[in-house]
């Protein structure tokens, strides 16, 4: 087996993306002048991309290590990572929030998307590691 082990750098960086992304998204969206319904949709959407981007690489790692993910699973992975971004992107769109407010709930919203991957992809490589997986 290769040593896949993360580095602690990368750990730190992942946790560091994840966090910095959904903290200012969500402290955007507390000081945001907008309706508490508005608020709602945009923090389910940041909560429903979370999910479905850990769940979009569990399933792309296990079938790279030829473990069972039926297609069906596979394609509502994939599908729920591009609905979450097409509900952020017509949410954005239809909003009157400012270019630049929009560009930041953009920004941090995929940073939080990223961070996600990569603390379960590290999470995943330390519980194979310590054979845990």
């Amino acid at each position: 087996m290769v040593n896949n082990k993360p580095t602690t750098a990368f750990i730190g960086a992942s946790w560091l993306a994840l966090v910095a992304g959904a903290v200012t998204y969500m402290i955007g969206l507390r000081n945001a002048e907008m309706a508490l319904n508005e608020k709602g949709y945009y923090f389910t959407v940041l909560m429903y991309g979370l999910f479905a981007s850990v769940s979009l690489q569990k399933s792309v790692r296990d079938r790279a290590e030829g473990l069972t993910v039926t297609s069906l699973y596979y394609g509502m992975c994939w599908v729920s990572i591009l609905l979450c971004i097409l509900l952020l992107s017509v949410g954005l769109w239809n909003s009157s929030l400012a270019n630049s407010e929009k560009g930041f709930y953009a920004m941090s919203y995929m940073l939080a998307l990223f961070g996600a991957v990569t603390v379960q992809k590290n999470v995943r490589d330390l519980a194979a590691i310590q054979g845990q997986d």
